[in-house]
């Protein structure tokens, strides 16, 4: 009787389960398809996608299931035949990881400091870090345009790169869920002998390792799909342009190989995501005791 009252579920319950479920095809949908028509030929693909906006609203657009042939004509033409897709790949992969390495060393100890230290306006510059997180980039564009130009930076990548190392959001983020580290920590650090800097880099940061996870998947997708920024601090120069920029011209101007260069877009943030995952569930989870 125990048994079978375990395998049974409430109706609450598989009403939630089912819900789910929906929710989650719905999602992996487009990307189970994106995968597969990348394996179409490009003659198919293009033929399939002029039949858009051929439909009544009261017909659905009909789903290629199995193609006539399996092609890798779609990545050759993309990786082979056209480079100019390879190189916006590599600038892409290029921005994020300058941007997530500066990330990686400024963010972690500004958020430590605005945490731990009690300093002459601190809570002035906490105030400041709230009201850009708070803002959105149209917003912030004019006087970062003025800086950058200022600087002598406009149309570099470092126009790109630099304003998006001192991320707000990741800085409040961190700078939370330190304040909810236990001080009698890094008191038993200081006791043992180690300084702030140890305390810093053996304990606080390998305590905050589930967020710092979370962080860098979620930065990850924001320097992986930033559209607004190249436009604004690179101009017409279009061979520093990301692939984030250009892919709407990769989807109308070349239907033919849209779906393998979209898989190729997409890959990457899949796999930070399965590698981040745990640490994803478990920043979030930990915040929200916080």
């Amino acid at each position: 009787m125990k048994k079978k009252r375990r395998r049974r579920l409430r109706p609450g319950r598989a009403l939630t389960y089912g819900i789910l479920t929906v929710i989650a095809i719905l999602t992996v949908l487009p990307i189970v398809l994106t995968f597969l028509y990348s394996f179409f030929p490009p003659s198919e693909i293009a033929a399939y996608l002029k039949t858009r906006n051929n439909y009544t609203d009261g017909q659905w657009m009909d789903i290629l299931l199995s193609p006539a042939r399996v092609s890798l004509r779609q990545y050759y033409t993309v990786l082979i035949e056209k480079p100019n897709y390879l190189n916006l790949f590599v600038n892409s992969v290029k921005y994020t990881a300058a941007i997530l390495l500066g990330q990686a060393l400024v963010i972690p100890a500004m958020a430590y400091a605005l945490s731990r230290f009690k300093f002459h306006g601190r809570d002035a510059l906490f105030f400041c870090v709230l009201m850009l997180m708070l803002l959105p980039f149209q917003v912030t564009m004019a006087p970062s345009v003025i800086t950058m130009r200022t600087l002598g930076l406009m149309n570099t990548v470092w126009a790109v790169i630099l304003p998006m190392i001192f991320s707000p959001f990741y800085i409040f983020l961190l700078r939370q869920f330190m304040i909810g580290l236990p001080g009698e920590l890094l008191e038993a650090g200081m006791i043992d002998g180690a300084g702030t800097g140890r305390c810093f880099l053996h304990i606080v940061v390998p305590v905050c390792k589930p967020i710092l996870g979370a962080a860098a998947a979620l930065s990850f997708a924001d320097c992986w799909n930033m559209v607004e920024q190249p436009l604004i601090y690179l101009g017409s120069q279009q061979s520093k342009q990301p692939l984030s920029v250009l892919f709407n011209q990769l989807s109308t101007e070349n239907s033919d190989v849209a779906f393998a260069g979209a898989a190729l877009y997409i890959l990457p943030a899949l796999l930070i995501y399965r590698y981040f995952q745990e640490d994803i569930l478990l920043g979030v989870q930990l915040s929200e005791l916080k």
